[in-house]
């Protein structure tokens, strides 16, 4: 069998593979390029068509296309914290200019999973591709050279993994010092490999590709593509075979109609049959096949882990391999145990990139050998929001980090905008532990004004002044749960300042009242994560559970339009305990269906005026607008607000987006028309609001116009055009 390339065309051969068994036709060769490399590789390792069948359609194979992750391999302990960064920049001290990303898709879940699938079956046949169930050989591409590379030994995970890297799309990989790509680029159709290294009566080809045709003086891609792949050869190099041609006719990454792509092959060579047995009399059944399969799968220990090594470019990466395993003569990790550890590690910020191959031991167990690629050291996130509101803000990051014996990251931040600034600084510390903890010391100055929030390009619109002002500094230690949810202890001491009138008849000459409130917090928090985007996500679970203790020394004091004047001092502490949760319980397209709700216990004490007391209050903002408001009427010291989020995916990146929330605070605080501020009724307040969005997620963050509405105000429905990410640093006491 010759397998040719062709992307998720390639997948046909599945279906040519299960009709020639289906028929009894004996393969005992097989050389494959890229796709086939990977649907001949398996066949190889003693699966069956239909058990690769099974493998290509699954959830899993579907992930590691999109280049995704299983939720639980999401690691939350090192993902980093949401930022309105829209595009990152990353580069090494040495090397600058090199700051373009090389491939659009991670390989992570397709590494893992090829380790086990194929790896161990190569290690415990002494890594040997002529002692496969099947012989094998694929091919993969030397750029250097501009030449073809064949694989007949060595790790069969890793000679797939390179004869299927397309460029860009993968990260490419080394083997023996050399940059390998797709074997498409030099030889998508290895029938002269067949011939030279196995010399069969007979070779049936199973294409799917062709080659490019020749571009003309307007076509770009073409003319690149000639550059970059060399003419194939589709012909036999013999006279005894034949070529089936399945007409599968798929875009190269239309990998979720490979369900297509089998049937096409499977047709293709029901229609072939008579013409191959003509040459090929010898018959093998099915029954005789799948009990060789099993006794050759009898002998493939199944992937246990009790050794480690690591390398990197340059020297180990002790921090890699004790993270994976502390104990090197004792420990042995099971599949799952090496899944959770292995994906912990790679989630690391300051790991590019890992590729895994594995070693028989004597005592039937695995030594697992990683190349571990540093991140580069420096990396610059620049990004914001731009509206037609006038909350526009930009953002920019700078983060260094280091691993080695442990792992580092300084991370320093800007906010800047005339509605919202902020600054924040922080250091985390990861030492190399099989169950880690995570420390983080930071600083952070935060900046509101909510004057400039309200109008927008086309209107002046002047509601009371409001400056918010907060700064504080603490430390925070964080430790998973499991892989997506952890727990965090923080304190931190914080400074606030408020300035605002209580009117709304001002002048510029007139001073604002004041408000101080300096103190000490303490917060336990526990948060699970597994939405798919950081902000308008239309998949996934959040979770979030916190509780804060808050004390205090509040100092206020009137400005010139106050009815009275005053300047107090006053103590206070609560406790406050905070909920919030998202979960998508509909996630099939075209239609996404979520449940958003927030619960907020807070036993905060009344300060000197009302605005006082609401500014220091939670607010009730799930929809991401309104954050930018300053709505009163959303915020108490007790309530409970809940809504849907209904999403409608047009296409992959296009959503419709209706969501509406219900607010029901517990019990509120109320200015009385002389002035003073007292407790409601319970129950009081009930309100809501809603959003209306169209939104394209773009690849450097959503753009969308939306309509919003908020029935207290005075205008209750506010449209915008927006692009980018309405995200905020922590506030300091909620």
């Amino acid at each position: 069998m010759v397998l040719s390339g062709g992307g998720a065309s390639g997948f046909a051969h599945i279906g040519v593979l299960k009709a020639l068994e289906e028929n009894e036709i004996p393969i005992d060769y097989i050389t494959g390029t890229s796709a086939g490399a990977l649907v001949g590789a398996m066949y190889s390792a003693g699966y069956s068509p239909e058990q690769i069948e099974v493998f290509v359609l699954s959830e899993t194979f579907q992930l590691m296309a999109r280049g995704e992750l299983k939720e639980n391999q999401n690691f939350l302990l090192r993902v980093e914290d949401d930022h309105a960064g829209m595009v990152t920049f990353s580069f090494a001290k040495d090397s600058l200019l090199r700051f373009l990303p090389t491939n659009f898709t991670s390989s992570a879940l397709l590494d893992f999973e090829m380790v086990n699938y194929l790896g161990t079956v190569s290690a415990s046949r002494d890594k040997d591709f002529n002692n496969l169930f099947v012989p094998f050989r694929c091919v993969a591409s030397d750029i250097t050279k501009k030449e073809s590379v064949i694989f007949d030994h060595g790790d069969l995970n890793a000679a797939v993994r390179a004869s299927m890297t397309y460029p860009f799309y993968l990260k490419p990989t080394k083997i023996n010092g050399t940059l390998l790509f797709d074997g498409g680029l030099y030889n998508n159709f290895p029938a002269n490999i067949m011939y030279q290294d196995f010399n069969p009566d007979f070779i049936i080809g199973s294409n799917v590709s062709y080659n490019a045709p020749p571009p003309d003086e307007d076509d770009l891609l073409g003319q690149v593509t000639n550059m970059l792949v060399s003419y194939s050869d589709f012909e036999l190099p013999c006279e005894e075979g034949l070529i089936i041609e399945p007409q599968a006719n798929l875009a190269t990454f239309e990998f979720d109609a490979i369900e297509k792509a089998i049937d096409s092959g499977y047709q293709a060579t029901l229609k072939s049959i008579d013409s191959i047995r003509l040459y090929v009399t010898r018959k093998q059944t099915k029954e005789e096949l799948q009990q060789k399969r099993k006794q050759f799968r009898s002998n493939i220990s199944p992937l246990e882990v009790s050794q480690v090594n690591t390398k990197s470019e340059k020297k180990e990466l002790s921090f890699t391999r004790r993270s994976l395993l502390r104990k090197r003569k004792y420990e042995r990790l099971t599949l799952e145990q090496l899944e959770r550890r292995y994906f912990r590690l790679y989630a690391a910020p300051q790991i590019d990139f890992i590729f895994p191959t594995v070693t028989a031991l004597d005592d039937s167990t695995y030594a697992l050998d990683i190349y571990v690629k540093k991140a580069k050291e420096f990396k610059i996130d620049v990004g914001g929001h731009i509206s037609s509101r006038p909350v526009n803000t930009g953002y920019f990051g700078v983060t260094y980090q280091t691993v080695g014996q442990v792992m580092t990251r300084t991370h320093l931040e800007s906010y800047f905008g005339k509605f919202y600034g902020s600054a924040k600084a922080d250091f985390t510390l990861d030492l190399p532990l099989t169950y880690p903890i995570s420390t983080q010391v930071y600083f952070t100055m935060n900046r509101w004004d909510y004057f400039r929030s309200f109008a927008t390009f086309f209107e002046d619109v002047q509601p009371s002044f409001l400056i918010q002002n907060e700064m504080y500094a603490g430390v925070e230690f964080s430790l998973p749960v499991s892989n997506t949810i952890e727990s965090s202890l923080d304190a931190r001491v914080y400074k606030l300042d408020d300035r605002y009138y209580q009117t709304e008849n001002f002048t510029n000459k007139d001073t604002t009242d004041q408000t101080s409130f300096n103190g000490m917090s303490y917060a336990w928090s526990v948060k699970k994560n597994s939405l798919n985007r950081k902000q308008f996500a239309n998949s996934g679970h959040y979770f979030s559970l916190t509780a804060r203790l808050v004390a205090g020394r509040e100092h206020s004091i009137s400005g010139s339009t106050a009815i009275n004047e005053y300047d107090i001092f006053k103590n206070h502490q609560w406790f406050n305990l905070g909920l919030e949760f998202q979960t998508f319980i509909v996630n099939t397209d075209p239609y996404h269906l979520g449940l958003h709700g927030q619960v907020v216990f807070s036993g905060q004490t009344l300060f000197s005026n009302f605005t006082a007391s609401t500014l220091a209050m939670t607010e009730f903002s799930l929809i991401p607008d309104a954050k930018s408001y300053f709505l009163p009427e959303y915020r108490s010291p007790q309530f409970a607000g809940i809504g849907m989020n209904h999403v409608f995916t047009i296409k992959h990146k296009l959503d419709l987006r209706f969501d509406g929330y219900i607010y029901q605070p517990f019990i509120q605080v109320i200015l009385e028309d002389n002035g003073d501020q007292s407790y409601s009724e319970p129950l009081k307040g009930a309100t809501y609001m809603a959003s209306a969005s169209a939104i394209y997620h773009s690849f450097i963050g959503p753009l969308r116009f939306t309509a919003n509405y908020f029935p207290e105000q005075e205008f209750p429905l506010a449209f915008q055009f927006s692009m980018g990410y309405i995200l905020f640093n922590d506030r300091a006491i909620r």
